[in-house]
């Protein structure tokens, strides 16, 4: 077991068996526990289907997540607790519009198990939306929840408006998680959100390095492990595949 493999079988305290992809692989588990970054280089997909477009079609579903607004106490100005947005590996703390357009807090899904993916709709790996929906479906009673971001930061492979979008995740692939309104995920234009996520220590941070990259955020809020594009969610015959299970396991077993 290599220090990436400690490391990750560290989250949250639990013990569990994780199997990092092998060194020449195109993908590897990265992990951040209780603030100390665990190790493995960060490696963009270069064998997949994915730098070439693939799959045609670009529209999603509607969703049915509303806004939510975190109560204040203004009354309290002496000795006053951190607040979780001054944690930089606090992932919540921002109001997103979603894909009809609507306001989100993000911290109404704090409590619970995020899995934030920056998706597309012309991507070799677009047939992810199957298996985060199942996940999804899954493990949604657990506490479990994937955000879906759609971009077109990579290839040009995501160039639909959000009505496209939703009507192409709906059509196609029956999405029912969260979906938001497109943003940008890395350049100047880089949404706060994945600015956030990005300036991660390593070697969870960076900015992502193609279409469905998954950030894992655990229930208090705090992101703890990032996945490149070819961990296939609720799939574990890859070795990467079965240590972001293991990892979305371990979080779903904890109650912190």
């Amino acid at each position: 077991m290599n220090r990436s493999d400690i490391a990750l079988a560290a989250i949250v305290g639990l013990s569990f068996p994780v199997v990092a992809g092998d060194s020449g692989g195109p993908s590897r588990v990265h992990g951040v526990v209780s603030g100390q970054p665990g190790s493995g280089p960060t490696v963009p997909p270069s064998s997949s289907p994915a730098g070439e477009p693939s799959d045609s079609g670009s529209k999603s579903k509607p969703q049915g997540v509303g806004s939510v607004q975190p109560s204040s106490d203004a009354g309290n100005t002496v000795d006053e607790p951190a607040k979780p947005q001054d944690d930089p590996a606090y992932a919540l703390g921002f109001v997103i519009k979603d894909i009809n357009g609507q306001d989100v807090n993000l911290e109404k899904y704090k409590g619970r198990v995020v899995v934030m993916v920056n998706v597309a709709s012309r991507c070799g790996y677009t047939t992810q939306y199957e298996g985060l929906q199942r996940l999804y479906e899954k493990h949604k009673e657990e506490g479990l929840v994937v955000l879906g971001f759609p971009a077109n930061n990579f290839g040009g492979q995501e160039p639909g408006t959000d009505a496209e979008i939703r009507e192409f995740c709906s059509s196609k692939y029956g999405v029912m998680f969260p979906m938001f309104s497109k943003i940008s995920v890395k350049g100047e234009d880089q949404h706060p959100l994945y600015k956030r996520l990005s300036s991660q220590p390593a070697p969870i941070g960076g900015d992502p390095k193609w279409n469905f990259t998954k950030f894992i955020v655990d229930r208090s809020g705090k992101v703890v492990a990032r996945f490149n594009s070819n961990a296939r969610p609720d799939e574990t015959a890859d070795p990467d595949s079965k240590a972001m299970a293991d990892v979305i396991a371990a979080l779903l077993a904890s109650r912190e």
